[in-house]
């Protein structure tokens, strides 16, 4: 009896054991989107400064999101703190600007400035509602440092980053 169970078990040991792997796939839409809603435009009051202010013939970018599914993205934006493309530039740039919302399409999308967050150049706003914001950014670029020198004549280029954020 031995025996049999000894050859038994070799046998079955010696079978070979038929194995699939077997793939789950899925695709995920987010739910929340990024849109270029007013391309900015930079202004230049006088030799030094770059500005998207209106008051200098610039246009502030503004940024829409839209989110069908809230408390599930932070929605950032970053102002820009370096040219992507200009002339050569011997000289310091100094960066300021802002980020803030510019439209809601629910009033209770209210409290999102006050509850937003920054770091740096970026803002960041928990998206707690379902709907669309529109968020502006300023930038203003002062050639020289801290003594004003004349950009050279050319063509700039700057960008404002946006991004939604899984939570």
């Amino acid at each position: 009896m031995k025996k049999l169970l000894i050859t038994l078990s070799l046998i079955l040991g010696a079978t070979p054991i038929l194995a699939e792997n077997i793939d789950i796939t899925g695709t995920v839409q987010s739910r929340c989107t990024v849109n270029m809603d007013t391309p900015g435009a930079y202004g230049n009051p006088d030799a030094f400064t770059l500005t998207t202010a209106s008051a200098s013939s610039g246009v502030d970018p503004i940024v829409r999101f839209d989110v069908t599914l809230a408390n599930a993205y932070h929605a950032q934006v970053s102002y820009p703190t370096a040219f992507t493309s200009s002339p050569s530039l011997s000289d310091t740039v100094s960066w300021v600007g802002t980020v803030a919302v510019a439209q809601m399409s629910s009033s209770d999308q209210s409290g999102y400035q006050a509850a937003s967050t920054t770091s740096g150049s970026m803002r960041q706003y928990a998206l707690a509602h379902a709907g669309t914001l529109w968020v502006k950014a300023t930038s203003v670029a002062t050639y020289g440092g801290g003594q004003a020198k004349a950009f050279p004549g050319g063509a700039y280029k700057a960008v404002v980053l946006a991004s939604c954020v899984a939570q």
